[in-house]
Formats: C-alpha cells, sequence, structure tokens
C-alpha cells in the first residue's frame, strides 16, 4: 500500500516520469495510482511517462510481447511510454525470476540480444510501446543493436547507474553522439541494503563537497546532487517512500549550479558502482 500512497504524493507533487519494472512487483499499485489520479481529473494518461522493463527470464523472441501484455495487464494501460530491455543478459526462461542450479548459482540462458530487440520493435509497431529502450547496457552492447542489419528504431534511452561518484563520462559521451538519453538510476548513491548494494563505498549524501555547496543554496546535498545530474542532460529517477523527500526531490528546478561547482562535483568521480549486480 506504501506504493500506491507514494504515487499518488508524486503525482500531485508534479512527477509526471514513473520507472517501473515487473520485477518490482508493484505494477498493480502503480497502476491504480495512475488511474486514481486521471478519474479524479488531476492528469490525463498523455502527461504520465510510464517506463515498464522486460526481466532477464524473457529473452527469447516469442516472449516479448506476452511480457509487455502481462505488464499492461497488471497496470490496467493500454500502453507503456517507454519498454526496456532491463539487463543485456538472460536467465533461464520459465516461472522462476532468479532460475539457480542445486548449488544455488543463476542458471543462464543464450539468447540473441539483436532478435530480442526486433520483437522490441513490433511492439512498438504494435503501438504497446510508444519507444523502447535499454538498461545496464555498455558500449560494445549498444554498438551490437546500432550496427544490426535492418534496424528499425535504435534504443531511445539506456538506464544505467550514474551520481557523482559514478559520471560515466565515456558512456555519456557515446550515447549524446547517437541521441540516445542516459536515465540515471540511484542518482542519489542508493539504499544500504547489503543484499545488492555495495556498502563499503561511503555514503554520497554525506558527501562535504554537496553538503557545502547545498547550505550556499539552502538546498540539501541529495537536491544538488539531482541538480547536477540533470544539468549534464541525464534523467534522474530518485526513489523514496517518504512524503516529505519526494516533494524535496522534486524542489530543484528553482535554482542551477555554476560552472565551477558542476566541475567541482564532476571531480568526485570515484568510479564507483553501487549497485554491482553480482548476479
Amino acid at each position: 500500500g506504501s506504493c500506491l500512497e507514494s504515487v499518488k504524493i508524486a503525482i500531485d507533487t508534479g512527477y509526471r516520469h514513473i520507472d517501473g519494472a515487473f520485477v518490482y512487483y508493484n505494477e498493480h499499485e502503480v497502476g491504480q495510482a495512475i488511474r486514481e489520479k486521471i478519474a479524479e481529473g488531476r492528469i490525463k494518461r498523455e502527461d504520465i511517462f510510464y517506463c515498464g522493463k522486460l526481466w532477464n527470464t524473457c529473452h527469447p523472441p516469442e516472449l516479448v510481447r506476452p511480457t509487455l501484455e502481462k505488464t499492461l495487464k497488471i497496470l490496467q494501460l493500454d500502453y507503456v511510454d517507454l519498454y526496456i530491455i532491463e539487463l543485456p543478459m538472460a536467465f533461464k526462461p520459465g516461472d522462476a525470476i532468479y532460475p539457480k542450479d542445486e548449488n544455488g548459482k543463476i542458471i543462464y540462458h543464450e539468447t540473441d540480444l539483436c532478435a530480442t530487440w526486433e520483437a522490441m520493435e513490433a511492439c512498438k509497431d504494435a503501438g504497446l510501446a510508444k519507444s523502447i529502450g535499454v538498461s545496464n547496457f555498455n558500449r560494445r552492447q549498444l554498438e551490437m543493436i546500432l550496427n544490426k542489419p535492418g534496424l528499425k528504431y535504435k534504443p531511445v534511452s539506456n538506464q544505467v547507474e550514474c551520481h557523482p561518484y559514478f559520471t560515466q563520462p565515456k558512456l555519456l559521451e557515446f550515447c549524446r553522439q547517437h541521441d540516445i538519453v542516459i536515465v540515471g538510476y540511484s542518482p542519489l548513491g542508493t539504499s544500504r541494503d547489503e543484499t545488492w548494494v555495495n556498502v563499503s563505498s561511503p555514503p554520497l549524501l554525506k558527501d562535504p563537497v554537496l553538503n557545502a555547496i547545498g547550505k550556499k543554496y539552502n538546498k540539501t546535498a541529495a537536491q544538488v546532487a539531482l541538480r547536477f545530474s540533470i544539468q549534464r542532460g541525464v534523467v534522474v529517477i530518485p526513489k523514496s517512500f517518504n512524503p516529505q523527500r519526494i516533494r524535496e526531490n522534486f524542489q530543484i528546478f528553482d535554482f542551477s549550479l555554476t560552472e565551477k561547482e558542476m566541475k567541482e562535483i564532476e571531480s568526485l568521480n570515484k568510479n564507483v558502482r553501487y549497485v554491482e549486480l553480482l548476479m
């Protein structure tokens, strides 16, 4: 229920881009929140930009459309605005989200990313997704799609970890050259959940530089980190269930960082991934 309430607060605050995924197990709540706000007359469907994701067990081309249709059924929406391949690796298809062998190791599955991409293109042609993109792809994997014979639609976006400690300059530049938008997840660093996060890295929001710049503008370190990404042309998707923080994260359009401050924050880059995707 906390997800339902958070999405409604976010929409009331002014958020319009909602980043979702089948594996978050909350698309039913997100869909309900969107539909309730439409019913209230707060928004129209076309005001919302919803991103859904194709999970690793669904890479075989014949599974792509049925997987998206399942997401749409859960959301009770007619289309998603963006559908992305969540990771450039496949797990064994089936009901298990993380299929494992008897030793507890993930069971991978060999698929052709280009064939998966063609099935994504078909979803766009069918009107089930307005745009298609990828996530966690490196340059080599992006080039595989971009150089694919008979490419119909190139990825519009690549969702990757991106924040002042992991600024991704080379990938950002490559994507700019190809008109691919970088969507930065964990733009505030991330939660300190050691089941999936590298907790040996220092928490981003305690950084003295971010806090000092924040003080100057009467903003939090989080607001400075988000503003930094937006000024670099990186889309941010901060995650929060705290109503006050949801509102705070949105209050970044009433100030801008100087060129000197941008450079100072850029120099904080440690090439540190919080989300190491160890699986």
